[in-house]
């Protein structure tokens, strides 16, 4: 077999951390075992030599700016991480990081703000990678209130809010989890997604274990249900409801890769007929 030819530049002195005190070989090598691919079948993916994979990842070589954005194309490496990498290597990062108050986000607001209103009377949600609520509906007051919780969310409306935020997964740990039927099928389900988050949002760490720590052990059921349905005792009676998950399309933004809203929807006629009664 012929090896491949290699574009690498000259080898250079190890790579500084980055600013989060991760350095570049590091943080390529998380990349690749994510992904599960070999150094070789990212060599041929990039038609590089393998030893210039295996430069770079032991900080012996600095790829080029072009080569490291499609290194962690290929990757499919999060926003937020190809930025750490450029920095981390010495170049200005390719992805905006404007907080979602800014003025370059208005439009992803009003579009948010569009789809919780037209969500409604059914209760969505603003959710950012911490678990943020950053907006909410009056459907999501609704439920909180018929659960008999004195927490009021964010408005749904395109102006953030600048009070401390409010956190689903505090929610899920006080108030909301207090009121859930099946809290340990609905956490054990809720720290499978969290535990794969945490790669890409390590602050998540503290409120995973704490949730962990509330759930027991479960056994495989015999049968999956084909969706999760959540259910809570209200003063209505029992609620359930159903989760979607919706976010922006190929975001080209740090902060709005992070965002997804939560559209809950009655699982049962019941909660159907009393979603937004007095």
């Amino acid at each position: 077999m012929s090896r491949v030819s290699s574009t690498a530049e000259p080898p250079s002195s190890v790579d500084p951390p980055s600013s989060d005190g991760v350095a570049l070989p590091a943080l390529l090598r998380e990349a690749r075992a994510r992904k599960r691919w070999s150094q070789w079948d990212l060599a041929l993916e990039l038609a590089v030599s393998q030893r210039h994979v295996s430069f770079v990842e032991l900080g012996r070589s600095r790829p080029s700016r072009a080569l490291l954005l499609r290194w962690l194309d290929l990757l499919g490496a999060p926003l937020v991480l190809r930025n750490q990498a450029l920095l981390s290597a010495g170049y200005a990062p390719a992805y905006d990081d404007s907080p979602w108050a800014a003025g370059a986000l208005r439009e992803a607001r009003r579009a948010a703000s569009h789809l919780l209103q037209s969500h409604e009377p059914w209760p969505a949600l603003l959710l950012d990678g911490r678990w943020d609520v950053l907006a909410a509906n009056s459907g999501v007051a609704w439920l909180l209130d018929a659960i008999g919780s004195t927490v009021r969310p964010p408005p749904t409306d395109e102006a953030p809010t600048t009070a401390a935020p409010l956190n689903l997964l505090d929610l899920a740990m006080g108030d909301l989890g207090s009121a859930i039927l099946n809290l340990d099928e609905a956490a054990a389900s809720l720290l499978g997604q969290l535990r794969h988050e945490m790669a890409t949002e390590p602050s998540l760490r503290p409120r995973v274990e704490a949730l962990a720590a509330l759930v027991p052990a479960q056994e495989d059921p015999v049968r999956f249900p084909p969706t999760l349905t959540t259910r809570y005792a209200s003063r209505h009676g029992e609620l359930s409801f159903l989760s979607m998950f919706t976010t922006f399309g190929a975001p080209h933004s740090v902060t709005l890769t992070s965002l997804r809203i939560e559209l809950m929807f009655p699982a049962d006629e019941f909660t159907r007929s009393v979603v937004g009664r007095p």
